[in-house]
């Protein structure tokens, strides 16, 4: 007997997996009129690949397809083994990319309508319970037209795929989650990009304010600028407007000066940006400016 499955309980949603294989970064964003998307359909492995697994989403299809990938077989050939011996398979969809950028999907063909993919060079599109087809068109030229870092190109591509039509039954949750080989925090793992907007009126435009945010705060930058001259000065005096300096009476950039600033950086969650160098961050100086006209005016 052939197990019934509602609209309610389908991770119905739109996706896109992507991979820059000059960067080595690969990755999954996704949308959902579903609770916490992002826990379920984004799986992806540095150097490795990706795998987005939605519609009656079995989420062995992420760590299995990954392991797949590793061994060596292509996205044709991790999917073909997914499904085969899976009884649920007709209403699944699944797509697998690798680092190469090499990409497959697979729509059963009992998903709700409409359901359906497109496959590109460094990228697979797909939905189900979508508005229409222009979805996910929309959302394969987004991310073609874009040259864009891999995260910002899939965010995109999904607001370009909500604006086509989206998924039929609305919007809640949306996730990007990119890796690439020793862009973890602190280069401790290899997680670039894991942001989640779990229950949302407008999760996609959540998703762009939180990435924006982490470009800000979780990315490191070579834009340092050396403290000297008027620079030096106006850094110093900034400190001390904010009381992590205790006068202006330093002649050089010493360590007490460099200990303020430090805690000042530290402090704002700039970790990445810190340089033990007699130099500063772009962000942080701005940041530092911010700061101290609030003061200013509270």
């Amino acid at each position: 007997m052939k197990k019934q499955v509602s609209k309610e309980k389908l991770v119905a949603t739109f996706s896109i997996v992507g991979a820059d294989p000059k960067t080595g970064e690969v990755g999954v964003a996704v949308q959902s009129k579903f609770l916490a998307v992002g826990a379920v359909v984004p799986w992806a492995k540095a150097n490795v690949g990706a795998v987005a697994t939605q519609s009656w989403a079995n989420t062995k299809y992420g760590p299995e397809g990954l392991e797949l990938l590793k061994q060596g077989l292509s996205p044709d050939e991790v999917i073909a083994k997914l499904v085969t011996d899976d009884p649920g398979r007709n209403l699944r969809q699944v797509a697998v990319i690798n680092a190469q950028g090499e990409a497959a999907a697979f729509t059963g063909e009992e998903c709700f309508d409409w359901a359906g993919h497109k496959t590109g060079k460094n990228y697979s599109c797909q939905g189900n319970i979508l508005v229409s087809e222009e979805t996910v068109t929309a959302m394969s030229a987004s991310f073609e037209q874009s040259t864009d870092p891999l995260a910002e190109r899939l965010i995109k591509a999904l607001a370009a795929a909500q604006h086509a039509g989206g998924d039929s039954r609305g919007k809640q949750s949306a996730a990007v989650y990119v890796v690439q080989e020793g862009a973890g925090y602190g280069g401790y793992n290899d997680v670039k990009v894991d942001l989640r907007v779990d229950d949302h009126p407008e999760p996609i435009d959540e998703l762009l304010r939180l990435y924006e945010l982490h470009k800000i705060f979780g990315e490191s930058t070579d834009e340092q600028l050396e403290i000297e001259g008027e620079l030096f000065e106006e850094v110093k005096g900034h400190l001390v407007r904010l009381g992590l300096l205790d006068s202006i009476d330093h002649d050089g950039y010493n360590d007490t000066v460099k200990d303020a600033l430090k805690t000042f950086t530290l402090r704002e969650n700039f970790d990445d940006r810190w340089s033990e160098e007699r130099l500063i961050d772009e962000v942080v100086l701005e940041q530092l400016r911010k700061k101290q006209l609030k003061n200013e005016t509270e």
